[in-house]
């Protein structure tokens, strides 16, 4: 399961880097063409949305797969062993949960209901653009799927305390 993860690793923060190099080109563009020649480009702000949910869905991904996200822990560090490992295994099967109910299969039908709406300035659907859920959701899954098989056989600290400076 590791090479899976570092694979996916890589092709997120490509992904991601692509992205937003992306999303930095178009903006300049859109802010050129409105403010130099007088003209602003029709496309540039379809696309610069629709980059931004992309790389920000897959930043995200990538966040879960270094457990960067954000947690409250104040309670749960003042907890022995045990108790830690179990909300560790809570929290990751409910990440699982709402990926999956939220995401993946909000994210699909979402994605089937615009399918078929073209963007005015863009030659692809809504659809194609709403695909970054469901990608978003497996990437996510996959991830906490990791994450709660290495708490269980303790590969891995149940609350990450080296980011926690309280934490003694």
């Amino acid at each position: 399961m590791e090479p899976i993860k570092k694979g996916l690793d890589r092709v997120l923060q490509g992904a991601s880097v692509v992205l937003f190099a992306l999303l930095v080109v178009v903006v300049v563009w859109q802010v050129f063409t409105r403010q130099v020649l007088n003209s602003p480009s029709a496309w540039t702000e379809e696309l610069a949305r629709y980059t931004f949910v992309w790389v920000g869905l897959f930043a995200t991904a990538l966040v879960f797969s270094e457990r960067g996200h954000i947690a409250v822990d104040f309670v749960v560090t003042k907890f022995s062993t045990k108790p830690r490992k179990v909300v560790a295994v809570v929290v990751q099967l409910a990440i699982i949960f709402f990926a999956l109910a939220v995401l993946v299969y909000g994210g699909i039908r979402a994605s089937n209901g615009a399918w078929n709406q073209s963007l005015s300035a863009l030659p692809t659907q809504v659809g194609v653009m709403y695909l970054a859920m469901p990608i978003t959701g497996v990437l996510i899954t996959f991830y906490a799927i990791y994450h709660l098989q290495a708490v269980l056989r303790g590969a891995e600290e149940a609350i990450d305390t080296d980011q926690d400076p309280q934490v003694v």
